[in-house]
């Protein structure tokens, strides 16, 4: 499967779109556009996969997405309820002269950092969300109002982080892109499994030393670290479902209960059970 284009078309009577909880939690959409967008999620923990950049999210995730740069939905695999709202925009949505005006300085070079992706956190987060969920019981007007007031918060904000390692400069992603889907479908479907490296990386079409090299430079982190990553958010999503910690350990895909332990206070911070007591009990 390859990274899919998305074709945006703004709404009615609107220089930009606004989606409000997509839904797409189990839709795999790797894809790419090139519009900016942004994204503000509340209520759940995910993936946050930016270009090159794997991380987790929890409880709320703030992105401003560049041009061009492939992202994975950022509800994918979130099972709990959770509320979304994307604001998708042209650069120049506002006229082609727009962001060259003395008073857009500082909004214009946020444009040109979100080429990298970025993500935001604390008060930033809270207060940009805010306004982003009133967004659609405005009218038109007062929605533009809102959207340049966020952009001007973000743009004058120190709360950030710049994801993606290098800006996107045009659509042409080809075998890389591939490559990531083929190996997140791959994981995905046999985490359950031991999962053999040389057979995912026969399946990226490398051999096992060289796939190693290559997931490393793309996600910089190892295959290992990512599969264990990928298997303590499955493991969490069961401890939320009142599973027991042997069940989650051993439905997560992990053969050994002392090594599961480990990996998942290495990972969350706290041990399973704790973790399952401050949510569940």
């Amino acid at each position: 499967m390859k990274v899919q284009l998305e074709k945006i078309k703004p709404d009615t009577d609107s220089s930009f779109r606004i989606l409000l909880s997509p839904g797409l939690s189990d839709v795999f959409l790797w894809h790419f556009h090139p519009e900016y967008e942004i994204v503000y999620v509340e209520g759940a923990g995910g993936i946050r996969h930016v270009g090159d950049h794997i991380s987790r999210y929890e409880g709320s995730d703030l992105v401003f997405i560049g041009p061009n740069i492939p992202h994975l939905n950022f509800d994918y695999g979130v099972k709990t309820s959770c509320e979304q709202v994307v604001v998708q925009m042209k650069e120049d949505f506002l006229g082609r002269d727009f962001l060259l005006t003395p008073e857009m300085s500082e909004i214009r070079l946020l444009f040109e950092k979100a080429r990298y992706g970025l993500s935001f956190r604390g008060k930033t987060k809270d207060l940009v969300g805010a306004r982003l969920k009133q967004l659609s019981e405005c009218s038109h007007f007062d929605q533009l109002l809102t959207l340049l007031q966020v952009f001007q918060l973000l743009a004058t904000s120190s709360e950030v982080e710049i994801l993606h390692s290098r800006p996107v400069a045009s659509p042409a992603l080809g075998r890389e892109q591939e490559r990531m889907n083929a190996i997140y479908r791959f994981v995905e479907e046999h985490y359950q499994q031991h999962i053999d490296v040389a057979e995912v990386a026969a399946l990226a079409h490398l051999s096992t030393a060289a796939f190693c090299r290559y997931f490393k430079k793309i996600t910089r982190m190892t295959f290992t670290a990512f599969v264990n990553q990928y298997r303590i958010n499955q493991a969490k999503k069961m401890l939320l479902q009142d599973r027991n910690v042997t069940e989650a350990c051993y439905g997560a895909g992990f053969e050994n209960l002392s090594y599961f332990n480990k990996t998942f206070k290495k990972l969350a911070g706290e041990n399973p059970s704790a973790f399952r007591k401050r949510h569940v009990d």
